[in-house]
């Protein structure tokens, strides 16, 4: 440590999003950050499909990061949700004085990332899945499984829903929560349907939820969470073969008036991604102890419903970098905390009630069907633009919350 307490050099654990993310901020926070991740090899192709919202990008800006999101994003100008006789229920969309929405697989965004963390000179190294932590008077310790050790004045839990991280935190630590749907997703290059001209469709079907957007070039993606009482992990999930599970959701939306049944059966098995159960994660109650802090999705954890998982980990991991470059490693944790705390659980709030009405029973559907049309007519947009129109300002200096 520097003699004013102020931070010099991190460890982050997790080398998904979130984590060379925050080593980038961190790194134009003039702070040494090196990224640890379990895996042995890069992420590459992995994973489904996202929206950068607005506040996302915000975030990346901040960092001079912004053109990664809008090189390899489709911009998604609204929303559009409809139930399974094909009604148009609602649409909505961030408030037009805001960039759009960006479409991105998972995948190009790791890239993305990886290769723009690397032009920036910062180290991951692969291969480092963390067994425990050493907290001293003078910095902290990181033990890995491959019986090497690393040492900085802080350490970084980036490492997703399932941190090891967080239980060294906190043995108490809660688990994630299985919310009732197992998830698939599917990129085509011939849709054969019309361009939904930038707007993401969202159907509350029969008996599953599907969403999908048709791109200016014919292509398409599409995606579905299907209710399944029984939890499944991902890889229980990924034993039965595409195929099966191809016709396991033909039969889903046999009933639908949407395109879910005629995009799911035009779909080539090797394009079929089976992303796993959807997880929520419970109020987080202790994200920092010593010289150790959470950001992302081991912190505060949205369902994919909210659209905003990978949005709110680029703040966290912003605005972290921003309190570490102005005040000492505690009073910078606490602040960071303070600032993200209401917003990320206001934002889990919503991505849950979401999750609730894809999840509805025969009555249940009837109902929200009735009464959505009515309700979002009601809602204002300024109302909801709180969610993307949130500003980090880099160039102000963070002071402690009290």
């Amino acid at each position: 440590m520097t003699h004013n307490g102020k931070v010099r050099t991190a460890l982050i654990i997790g080398g998904g999003i979130a984590g060379p993310v925050a080593a980038m901020a961190l790194h134009r926070a003039g702070i040494k950050a090196t990224v640890y991740e379990a895996y042995d090899s890069t992420a590459d192709g992995a994973g489904g499909a996202m929206t950068i919202a607005p506040n996302g990008q915000n975030a990346l800006d901040a960092i001079g990061a912004g053109d990664l999101i809008r090189d390899i994003g489709t911009p998604v100008t609204a929303m559009g949700l409809r139930s399974w006789t094909g009604k148009h229920l609602a649409q909505f969309a961030p408030p037009s004085r805001l960039p759009s929405m960006q479409f991105v697989w998972r995948a190009d965004l790791y890239r993305a990332i990886y290769d723009e963390a690397e032009r920036r000179s910062i180290p991951i190294h692969h291969g480092k899945r963390l067994t425990d932590t050493t907290d001293t008077d003078t910095g902290i310790t990181a033990h890995f499984a491959d019986g090497t050790q690393a040492s900085a004045d802080i350490l970084i839990g980036a490492d997703g829903i399932r941190s090891t991280v967080r239980p060294l935190i906190d043995p108490v630590a809660p688990q994630p929560h299985y919310a009732g749907l197992v998830c698939f997703g599917a990129r085509m290059q011939h849709s054969g349907l019309p361009s939904t001209n930038g707007v993401m469709y969202m159907c509350f079907g029969k008996r599953a939820f599907f969403g999908y957007q048709v791109f200016d070039d014919g292509s398409a993606m599409w995606f579905v969470n299907l209710p399944r009482v029984h939890p499944m992990t991902v890889t229980e999930a990924q034993a039965t073969s595409a195929k099966d599970w191809l016709r396991t959701l033909q039969t889903a939306f046999v009933d639908d008036r949407t395109p879910a049944l005629e995009m799911i059966s035009r779909t080539d098995p090797r394009q079929l991604l089976i992303t796993g159960p959807m997880e929520n994660m419970p109020t987080v109650p202790t994200w920092t102890r010593g010289r150790m802090t959470l950001i992302g999705d081991a912190a505060h954890a949205a369902s994919s419903s909210s659209g905003q998982g990978a949005s709110i980990a680029t703040e966290s991991a912003v605005e972290l970098a921003r309190c570490l470059r102005d005040l000492p490693y505690d009073q910078a944790f606490s602040t960071y905390e303070r600032l993200r705390r209401p917003r990320v659980e206001r934002i889990i709030k919503l991505g849950a009630r979401t999750n609730s009405n894809k999840t509805a029973g025969p009555v249940g559907r009837v109902l929200r069907d009735l009464l959505m049309p009515a309700a979002m007519k009601l809602i204002n947009p300024e109302k909801t633009a709180w969610q993307f129109d949130h500003h980090i300002d880099w160039n102000t200096k963070a002071t402690p919350l009290t």
